[in-house]
């Protein structure tokens, strides 16, 4: 797990999405954090807040993994993704790699790491989607 501050020279610092929603995790990457995983086995972003503090989560591919799990630690969230499934999503039109795992109280976390596609209805933030991959439903339904 790495610890929030400094950024790891390895990878980049980058703008993933992350969503969470009570029990799961949802993590969005462009197309050149999907090539900067691929290459250098890691993606990650921070959110800072007054204080000092920050919030850090992000990807990591990694040779030793089975299976997508999430770990949090030291206000940290990393995704850890087995280094195969990475390159198969990396290199096909593959759009998530889904993971689940069990809570101590039997429950379940739900993990899925997704492309991210361009919105397909025009939007008001201006957000930059040039990076962003083509949406296989352009031109047949709205957002």
């Amino acid at each position: 797990m790495r610890s929030p501050e400094p950024v790891p020279a390895r990878g980049a610092q980058c703008g993933v999405k992350l969503r969470i929603r009570d029990n799961s995790i949802r993590l969005r990457l462009t197309r050149s954090e999907v090539d900067s995983l691929r290459a250098d086995g890691l993606v990650e972003a921070r959110t800072e807040f007054p204080g000092g503090r920050s919030f850090g989560y992000g990807v990591e591919s990694s040779p030793a993994s089975i299976q997508p799990a999430a770990f949090f630690s030291d206000n940290q969230i990393v995704v850890r993704i087995p280094e195969t499934a990475v390159l198969a999503w990396a290199t096909t039109e593959q759009v998530s790699i889904r993971g689940e795992q069990v809570l101590a109280d039997g429950g379940t976390l739900k993990v899925l790491v997704e492309k991210d596609f361009v919105c397909l209805t025009e939007r008001d933030d201006g957000e930059d989607e040039s990076d962003m991959y083509p949406h296989p439903e352009a031109g047949k339904a709205s957002c």
